[in-house]
């Protein structure tokens, strides 16, 4: 029998269904064993890990890593740096660069562009030309996840579908061809109707009224119809609203193939805090207020949203301390999302054990994206087969997020100050250590992650 590469013993092993102890041993990058606490022995390298707790590493399946073309905001060298140091082993970037990701010749050109600059494994969303509704036709699973459609725009989202029978022509030949659509799910026509009346949002505290929850609400539930007629599988990203919890829930419960996800932010900030930090969370869609947020905190902790992503969208200090309306929406996310999720089930569980909360956490940061997005076959569980994905997470460390702690290259976050609870000691990306924690310094390894 061959000697493992890594024997990481003595730690908890959480998955979407219950942690349990066990050894966990690697062999050429991927999981070779896992076995009862004790039963291996002999490897080339033996982690003694007791009182932590090892998860598969994170999938963030909406990230926006800005290249090409908008590198100033964000690249996969520093992007990628951020997602390790919050265990996220691997992304799916989103479609809006510059040029626009949404033929095969310019996914294939990202792809050169990224290669051996990243320190997570990746994929790719492709995204919809409006004036060229058949062009997602050529593009294959092996080019993209699936194919990302913006019914709203703004300033990194110039391609947006908001005629009918192109939406409905976009649901045809994605059942056609079996790919999944994911949606920037707001109706454009209704911000365009309430900036005639009132004027473009001139003020924070005035954002989140002038792009209000109804605009979501009426695409999404147009969405939900079209999934229903055509058969095809709908994901619905960053839902901000009790009310398209509620209908996204009850169309899923009725057997109409749509899904969502909810985001870190949202569960983290409500319209309160713009008075604090303004520009910071001004996003799209809006941060919502405290029922919204207990709604898709219900929507975790009950098992109805199928993934959490950051919905990581950096820009420059400059460009977000740029007064209304010029400031662009987004913030950095992808570092921040693990802590900001396993805080809040902390919060809001505390009597319940780290096991069950870290399970959820990897229903819907693990399983879920592996699942939804067709890398189940290698990621998100810690199985013999499997990539050496792995977390090793200590629930019990406290740790606040500072300035110089930031490493998505926009250099700023809207969590700094925050207390956190759960802290991630070590991230192994297929066996190869990419983060290390020390009191003293943040070590990072190798960026060979590669295209999924």
């Amino acid at each position: 029998m061959n000697q493992d590469d890594l024997l990481l013993t003595g730690a908890t092993v959480v998955g979407a269904s219950g942690a349990t102890r066990a050894d966990v041993s690697v062999r050429d990058g991927r999981v070779s064993a896992v076995l009862p606490p004790g039963t291996l022995t002999r490897a080339r390298e033996v982690l003694d890990l007791r009182g932590r707790f090892l998860l598969p590493g994170l999938i963030d399946s909406h990230v926006h890593f800005r290249q090409p073309g908008l590198s100033h905001k964000e690249d996969w060298q520093h992007g990628s740096r951020a997602a390790v140091a919050g265990g996220v082993t691997t992304v799916i970037d989103m479609p809006n660069t510059d040029p626009p990701a949404n033929s095969p010749r310019r996914l294939w050109a990202k792809h050169r562009l990224i290669d051996g600059t990243s320190l997570v494994d990746y994929r790719f969303h492709a995204g919809v030309d409006p004036r060229n509704i058949d062009g997602i036709k050529e593009i294959g699973p092996r080019e993209a996840a699936s194919i990302k459609v913006f019914l709203s725009g703004h300033h990194t989202a110039p391609d947006v579908v908001t005629d009918p029978a192109a939406l409905e022509r976009l649901f045809r030949i994605a059942g056609e061809q079996d790919r999944t659509l994911i949606f920037h799910s707001e109706h454009e026509e209704i911000f365009a109707l309430l900036d005639v009346w009132r004027g473009a949002p001139r003020t924070f505290r005035d954002y989140e009224t002038l792009r209000p929850r109804s605009a979501g609400i009426v695409a999404t539930l147009n969405l939900i119809e079209l999934a229903r007629r055509s058969d095809t599988a709908a994901h619905v990203l960053h839902v901000s609203s009790r009310e398209e919890a509620d209908l996204l829930a009850a169309a899923a419960c009725s057997g109409i193939p749509v899904t969502f996800e909810v985001t870190g932010h949202h569960l983290t900030f409500t319209n309160d805090d713009m008075d604090r930090l303004g520009n910071r969370i001004r996003l799209r869609p809006a941060i919502r207020d405290d029922a919204d947020r207990e709604r898709l905190w219900e929507a975790v902790t009950e098992g109805q949203a199928a993934t959490i992503g950051s919905d990581h969208s950096p820009h420059t200090a400059e460009e977000k301390n740029r007064p209304m309306p010029g400031a662009p929406p987004g913030l950095p996310g992808v570092q921040e999302l693990f802590a900001t999720v396993f805080t809040g089930l902390t919060e809001r569980l505390p009597e319940m054990d780290p096991g069950p909360r870290l399970s959820a956490v990897v229903r819907l940061m693990s399983a879920g994206p592996a699942a939804l997005f067709g890398l189940a076959d290698r990621k998100g569980e810690i199985a013999p087969g499997r990539d050496a994905d792995i977390v090793v997470v200590d629930p019990v460390r406290r740790h606040v997020l500072t300035n110089g702690g930031v490493f998505a290259k926009c250099g700023w976050s809207a969590y700094e100050g925050r207390p956190f609870t759960g802290g991630i000691d070590l991230t192994l990306r297929r066996g190869s250590p990419v983060y290390r924690w020390t009191p003293q310094e943040h070590v990072f390894g190798k960026p060979t992650g590669i295209w999924l």
